[in-house]
C-alpha cells in the first residue's frame, strides 16, 4: 500500500502541474481528494491491515494529502494569476490618450432671459414673490377690477377646472396677494415671475407661457417713476441706445395704462438700396395702479399710488435672440436649443 500511495502522489503532482485552467484543477483535486477519489479508496483498505501497519500507513496518507492539498493551492493561486494577467493585457487602457469630455447641457433660453430680467429689477429693489398656477377667480380677475361681467375678461380666456377655479392667465393674482398679506398702505415693491395659461397657439402665442410681472407702491408714486423705470430695464436688455416709446392704452387694472415699444433697426431691401429705417416693437404693458384695486386689496388710494407692469418672457426672448417663431422653445430641437 505505501508503493501505491507513493505511485498515486507522484500522477496527482504531475496532473496538477500540467492543469491549464481552475476547471481541470477542480476535476484532479475531485479525482484524488473527493470522497470517491484514490486516496479515499486507498484509506478505506486500512481495515485489512495490521495494527503495526496502520499508523504508519495513516501517517503516509496525511503526509500525501498535505502535499496534494498545497499543490493544488499554489498551482490555483498561479493559474489565477495568470487569467488577472491576460485579462488586465486584455482591457489596457492607454492613460496617454485625451479624456472624453461628457456631454454638458445648459440652461434653456428662457431660463437665461428669465434670470436676466429678475437680475435686472432686484438690482433696483425689487424682491420676488411667487402665487400659485392654479387660482380662483376673486385672484385673478375681481381683485384686479375685473368683475365677472367684465368684457375685458374675453382678451384673457384661459382653462376652467370650475366656475371659480381656472389656470391663472397672468400672474397678477400675485400682486392682489402680496397687498393682502400686507398691512393696509404699506410699501411693495415686487416682481412676480412665473407660468400662465391662455387659450392661445399660434407663431407668437402659446397656450403655456411665461410673465413677469411687477408692482411698486408707495406714498407719491407717479408715472414718471413708471416711465424711469421701465426705459432703464429696456436699456439694461436691449442696450444702451435703445430708444423707448409709451403709447396710451388700456388695461382694467391701471389708469392710465400704456404699451410700451421699443426701437430697433431692420435691414431690407427697397428700391435696390439697403433702408435701416428705425421702426418699433411692442415688448410690455403697463400703467399706474387703478384706485378700484388698491381698495379692492385693503389700500387707500388717497394715501398711496403706485404702478405695475407686466412682459411675456418668451416676447423678450425672441427679440434678444432674433427668433419669429415662439414654438421653437417648446420643441425640444437640441439643435436649435445648442445655439444658446
Amino acid at each position: 500500500m505505501k508503493e501505491e500511495m507513493q505511485e498515486l502522489q507522484q500522477r496527482a503532482l504531475e496532473q496538477i502541474a500540467a492543469a491549464a485552467n481552475e476547471s481541470e484543477l477542480q476535476k484532479i483535486r475531485v479525482a484524488f481528494l473527493g470522497k470517491k477519489g484514490e486516496l479515499t479508496a486507498i484509506l478505506r483498505g486500512m481495515k485489512d491491515l495490521t495494527a503495526e501497519e496502520r499508523p504508519v500507513v495513516g501517517a503516509l496518507a496525511n503526509e500525501v494529502r498535505g502535499l496534494l492539498e498545497k499543490n493544488l493551492s499554489e498551482k490555483q493561486d498561479e493559474l489565477a494569476q495568470k487569467a488577472l494577467s491576460e485579462r488586465l493585457a486584455a482591457e489596457k487602457i492607454d492613460i496617454t490618450l485625451p479624456g472624453r469630455r461628457p456631454l454638458q447641457g445648459h440652461l434653456h433660453p428662457l431660463t437665461q432671459i428669465n434670470r436676466r430680467i429678475q437680475d435686472i429689477f432686484m438690482k433696483m429693489g425689487y424682491t420676488i414673490a411667487q402665487g400659485p398656477e392654479i387660482e380662483d377667480d376673486f385672484y385673478n380677475f375681481q381683485s384686479l377690477n375685473f368683475p365677472k361681467d367684465h368684457p375685458a375678461r374675453d382678451m384673457q380666456d384661459s382653462f376652467y377646472i370650475n366656475e371659480s377655479i381656472l389656470l391663472r392667465t397672468h400672474t397678477s393674482p400675485v400682486q392682489a396677494r402680496t397687498m393682502q398679506s400686507q398691512e393696509p398702505n404699506t410699501p411693495i415693491r415686487i416682481i412676480a415671475p412665473g407660468k400662465v395659461y391662455r387659450s392661445d397657439y399660434d407663431a407668437t402665442h402659446s397656450p403655456v407661457f411665461h410673465q413677469v410681472e411687477g408692482l411698486l407702491l408707495d406714498q407719491g408714486i407717479t408715472f414718471s417713476d413708471l416711465k424711469g423705470t421701465i426705459e432703464h430695464f429696456c436699456r439694461e436688455v436691449f442696450g444702451t441706445d435703445t430708444k423707448v416709446r409709451f403709447r396710451a392704452s388700456y388695461f382694467p387694472f391701471t389708469e392710465p395704462s400704456a404699451e410700451v415699444d421699443i426701437s430697433f433697426r431692420k435691414r431690407h431691401s427697397k428700391g435696390g438700396t439697403v433702408d435701416t429705417s428705425e421702426e418699433w416693437l411692442e415688448i410690455l404693458g403697463c400703467g399706474m395702479v387703478h384706485p378700484n384695486v388698491l381698495r379692492l386689496n385693503g389700500y387707500d388710494p388717497e394715501k398711496i399710488s403706485g404702478f405695475a407692469f407686466g412682459m411675456g418672457v418668451e416676447r423678450i426672448a425672441m427679440l434678444v435672440y432674433g427668433i419669429d417663431d415662439l414654438r421653437l422653445f417648446y420643441d425640444n430641437d437640441v439643435r436649435f436649443l445648442a445655439q444658446f
